[in-house]
């Protein structure tokens, strides 16, 4: 994937009006967004509201009303949308040969990754891996892997196409907090190096309120959109989150890890 000194601010991806129905049950309904590169945009809701159907929606995966369209603000012009994506998980059974390299390379060549290694093809996904501090796994096989060395695999996978979009399905399932750490730098960087903006699907609020730029509380359509602060304290996420660690977390207006600048004041990490 191409480096860039930082995102060139003119791309933006709009979703008009987009619904899902499965027969007769409305899954989504009227959902808009405004989504610029350089942006981690985190997608939050209930169980059942419908934020991986969003994500399949916009995959193409399942068919939808409305429109997505990937335009460049600069001059107006509409643009072939290019889209990575990383899933919550895939099945490698054990014991099963495939290295990283196989993996990867199966998804970049019209040529079986086993009959050889083309020595460019091999130095393109380190470099890739590289990015994910994931270099090292590319021999290795991947039922081998861990939770976390996995998605760092996945992650590498899905940038190298150099996509405009790339779409994260809660891909820190199951992750330690020092993998989530690692995760959410990782994004960081992304937004920050690449001309991509970034939809991750999270029940993880305190790292969303951490270190998202634009949050989306999906309830079947848009409940409330804007920044971490503007969507925590709204009515539209107290009515959908309010009850037992979130009720606390939303009254004393912070998080339970780290530090957050919030209504002015300092708030100091709990035991």
């Amino acid at each position: 994937m191409k480096k860039i000194i930082n995102p060139c601010g003119f791309h933006c991806i709009k979703i008009n009006h987009l619904g899902v129905n499965f027969g007769e049950e409305v899954v989504l309904t009227d959902v808009n967004l405004h989504l610029h590169c350089g942006t981690l945009n985190a997608v939050i809701g209930k169980n059942g509201a419908g934020k991986s159907t969003l994500i399949r929606a916009i995959l193409g995966d399942i068919p939808h009303s409305g429109t997505i369209e990937f335009k460049d603000t600069h001059n107006g012009t509409l643009q072939k949308l290019k889209i990575g994506y990383v899933p919550q998980s895939i099945n490698i059974e054990k014991n099963n040969p495939v290295t990283v390299y196989d993996l990867i390379a199966s998804y970049q060549s019209r040529v079986p990754a086993f009959l050889w290694k083309k020595k460019s093809l091999y130095k393109e996904i380190e470099k890739a891996l590289e990015v994910f501090e994931a270099k090292d796994f590319i021999d290795q096989q991947v039922c081998n892997l861990s939770g976390g060395q996995l998605q760092r695999v996945l992650l590498s996978m899905a940038i190298m196409d150099e996509p405009n979009l790339l779409l994260l399905d809660e891909p820190v399932s199951g992750i330690d907090q020092n993998g989530m750490e690692l995760f959410y730098k990782t994004m960081v960087y992304l937004k920050e190096h690449y001309d991509l903006a970034i939809i991750l699907v999270s029940h993880d609020l305190d790292y969303v309120a951490k270190y998202a730029d634009h949050v989306i509380l999906l309830d079947e359509t848009v409940s409330k959109q804007g920044n971490p602060k503007e969507v925590f304290e709204s009515p539209e996420f107290k009515e959908v989150f309010a009850t037992g660690r979130e009720e606390k977390w939303f009254q004393e207006g912070k998080r339970n890890r780290g530090t957050k600048e919030w209504d002015g004041t300092k708030v100091k990490k709990e035991g």
